[in-house]
């Protein structure tokens, strides 16, 4: 366990410079637990953090940041499934490497995905047509009060569209340790969106799904390596099927996805394009040219320029839409997780 005390910068892909009182690296349940307890001794707030692809830091963190790098990958196979258990800390793209090196395949549609394997179920996350509850099996979380460890099934996680009951249950005083999966081997490619469904459903392999994937990624979406950002800023919203129906009158050409439960989700992007904001800049922070959906830190940008062009983007789409995006990315203040759309409202 290291602890030190410096920037936030390096913790956070939207390369914000913030500060934190401390930043403590663990890599056991027993280091966090002892981390957690003692900055609740110390009457000093705690944020639990994996590789900062989803956080927008508003301002300095006044406590100890909790950095969880528990690693460890462990396969075993049954009759019809490869079983993953994952530790927390690895890295999720790593991860789908890793399983297709092993000729594991079901992760590929996943690819480039930043971020580690302990926050994809938090976000149940998802990319052209697959997402985390569909080859999820298991989550052990850690009670960082008592060190007991539970094993919660993929049902018990309640998985919705970028929603899970760690946004809610188990938000505060719980930490996500291993991930388990399920991969069949009787694999079944899922080429419905982008430009997967170019490739033949009889020939095509898991890696070519992986590059393709990943070459619509790459030619999308910024580098955070080069400039910062935290993926797509906002849901791609759900709508009514009434609301989808109105909207589809007056934009045919708009793209609509009809969902299980009747109602309809939008494409974000498409929306935010159409305000013709591709390019648009409040202080250091812009909308990116190529993908509207990614807003980046342009030029040593501020968390509240970050903030007030989200405003900007949220009242423009919802003026002529009547369509109010929310953030996907967790805005975090200086004492812990703020609500993202009452800070952008």
């Amino acid at each position: 366990m290291s602890t030190q005390l410096h920037s936030l910068k390096p913790f956070n892909t939207f390369n914000l410079n913030a500060m934190a009182a401390n930043i403590v690296i663990a890599e056991t349940a027993e280091e966090m637990v002892f981390v957690w307890q003692k900055s609740l001794a110390d009457r000093q707030p705690v944020l639990l953090l994996g590789e900062g692809s989803n956080v927008l830091f508003l301002e300095d963190y006044q406590g100890t940041v909790l950095v969880n790098r528990i690693r460890g990958i462990a396969v075993r196979e049954s009759d019809d499934d490869w079983h993953l258990h994952v530790g927390a800390g690895e890295n999720w793209h790593n991860l789908v490497e890793y399983t297709l090196e092993k000729g594991l395949a079901g992760l590929e549609n996943l690819a480039m995905i930043p971020g580690c394997v302990g926050s994809s179920p938090i976000q149940n996350i998802g990319a052209y047509g697959v997402e985390l509850k569909h080859v999820c099996e298991y989550v052990d979380i850690l009670d960082l009060s008592s060190g007991k460890i539970q094993r919660l099934t993929a049902q018990e996680c309640q998985f919705g569209y970028r929603d899970s009951i760690f946004k809610h249950k188990y938000q505060t005083g719980y930490a996500i340790i291993a991930v388990g999966l399920a991969l069949k081997k009787a694999w079944i490619p899922v080429i419905t969106y982008g430009d997967l469904i170019r490739l033949d459903a009889e020939k095509v392999t898991p890696q070519q799904i992986f590059d393709a994937v990943c070459y619509m990624r790459t030619s999308k979406l910024p580098n955070p390596k080069i400039t910062g950002n935290a993926g797509s800023f906002f849901k791609n919203p759900v709508v009514s099927a009434e609301q989808a129906a109105l909207l589809k009158a007056r934009f045919p050409d708009a793209p609509f996805y009809p969902q299980r439960d009747g109602q309809v989700k939008l494409a974000a992007g498409w929306l935010i394009d159409r305000c013709d904001l591709k390019g648009f800049t409040i202080g250091g922070a812009a909308v990116h040219r190529q993908q509207a959906l990614v807003l980046i830190n342009q030029q040593e940008a501020t968390g509240a320029d970050i903030v007030a062009l989200a405003h900007e983007v949220r009242q423009r789409v919802g003026t002529k839409f009547n369509v109010w995006l929310e953030p996907e990315v967790r805005f975090i203040g200086a004492l812990g997780e703020k609500d993202a759309v009452g800070v952008i409202a």
